[in-house]
């Protein structure tokens, strides 16, 4: 829709807007009313956190360009949130799932990066113009954001999005790629898990861990589940934008070194100084995770960052235009072949280390669902073993940040840059 002038342009109120968006979401996704529970049964929340804000920017109602927010939200939000949400990976609890349930977990991070350059040659096969664009238009720049979102979660795909440049557009596409993809996936999933039973034995998958498995999840809840106290809030705030504060510091020395002493790594992103704010920022949080840091999970660290992120994707909707959606549905089938590789991959390793097909589903949904579904997929199986899709989906949001930057420059080099 053409406008000159937003209705809106104090970034207060875009603000405010954007809050009263998401508080309706939330409010309407936990009602107990039957006509929203079948609503939200179909159509994801995350999808409206994307769409609804959009709608703002395409109808005039603010300018998501002229906007400061984003700006405030990726640079400051967003490496906050990748520290709080990798300060509590648990990697001995996560050893003791077993092999099987690594080795599915990282099937499923090696099939999302290797399926988005197959796709992108298989696609390109038969449609090359599906897969085609120039510069920041370029579809597989805006791949890379399906990558982050598929591996880590939201988090992770804005730093794609910043990281590789991709154009908005090309982004509102990307976004509807991932969450119909993501979801028809989830679907799947969720009808195999009715079926877990059957197709376990049929397989003669040993699912004996997971009983064991279980019992240890209700006893590491009921020893480290608490009570945020404003202490604990204010350590994790401190936490969350003290290391924001040092990412970038150190970014702004590394990447302007880099760029006058080995230019020729511009290629690789190594001179762009988001790039290092998102890895000094992960690799902090990680280093954190061996400290006493990682208690703070338990006061609801990631549910901090989980409110903040939701903030970062209400400041993207906002620069989304909803008609871009439409104007290359190609991109869907591409979707679509790229989960088919991811899935079938996943089904084959399964079959030959004989995996429970729980660990497969969630092994699959703690990369491509991230925390948001995992842990519905976990359930799906039995209540209590829900954690174990947050246990695996926090790995993930490890994971994200350099898988995805890999499966980038695997699709770069596919189309010559």
């Amino acid at each position: 829709m053409e406008h000159t002038t937003p209705l809106v342009t104090n970034d207060a109120v875009t603000l405010g807007l954007l809050a009263i968006i998401l508080g309706a979401i939330f409010y309407t996704e936990n009602s107990s009313l039957p006509f929203w529970q079948r609503f939200y049964r179909y159509v994801p929340a995350l999808l409206l956190c994307y769409f609804l804000p959009s709608l703002l920017n395409s109808f005039g109602v603010v300018d998501g360009e002229a906007s400061g927010l984003y700006f405030v939200a990726s640079r400051y939000l967003l490496p906050t949130c990748l520290v709080l949400l990798t300060l509590s990976v648990d990697f001995a609890a996560i050893a003791r799932l077993g092999y099987k349930a690594i080795v599915m977990f990282l099937t499923g991070t090696v099939g999302i990066v290797l399926g988005g350059p197959l796709s992108i040659l298989i696609v390109g096969a038969v449609n090359p113009e599906v897969v085609s664009g120039q510069g920041p238009e370029a579809v597989w720049r805006g791949m890379t954001t399906v990558a982050g979102s598929w591996i880590g979660g939201g988090a992770n795909q804005t730093a794609m999005k910043e990281i590789f440049q991709v154009e908005d557009a090309v982004f509102s596409q990307m976004v509807a790629v991932d969450v119909l993809c993501a979801s028809v996936w989830m679907a799947v999933l969720l009808f195999m898990a009715g079926r877990a039973a059957t197709i376990d034995r049929h397989t003669g998958a040993d699912t004996g861990a997971i009983e064991t498995l279980k019992e240890r999840i209700k006893q590491f809840h009921a020893l480290h589940g608490r009570i945020a106290t404003l202490p604990d809030l204010m350590f994790i705030v401190s936490i969350g934008f003290g290391i924001t504060g040092l990412a970038h510091a150190c970014a702004g020395v590394i990447a302007p070194w880099i760029q006058s002493n080995a230019p020729a790594l511009a290629r690789l992103s190594l001179t762009s100084e988001f790039f290092w704010i998102i890895v000094i920022a992960t690799t902090a949080g990680l280093a954190l995770s061996f400290t006493r840091a990682r208690q703070l999970e338990g006061a609801g660290a990631s549910r901090v960052a989980s409110a903040m992120l939701y903030v970062l994707v209400a400041t993207i909707g906002m620069r989304m235009d909803v008609g871009a959606v439409f104007d290359n549905p190609g991109l869907f089938a591409l979707g679509f072949v790229w989960i088919g590789i991811h899935a079938f991959l996943l089904i084959v390793v399964a079959k030959l280390i004989r995996a429970p097909l729980f660990y497969m589903a969630v092994g699959s949904q703690a990369n491509v669902g991230g925390a948001a579904s995992a842990p519905v997929v976990a359930s799906a199986f039995h209540p209590s073993l829900a954690p174990v899709g947050v246990l695996l989906a926090v790995l993930g949001y490890a994971l994200g940040t350099y898988a995805a930057w890999i499966c980038g420059l695997l699709m770069s080099a596919i189309n010559g840059g």
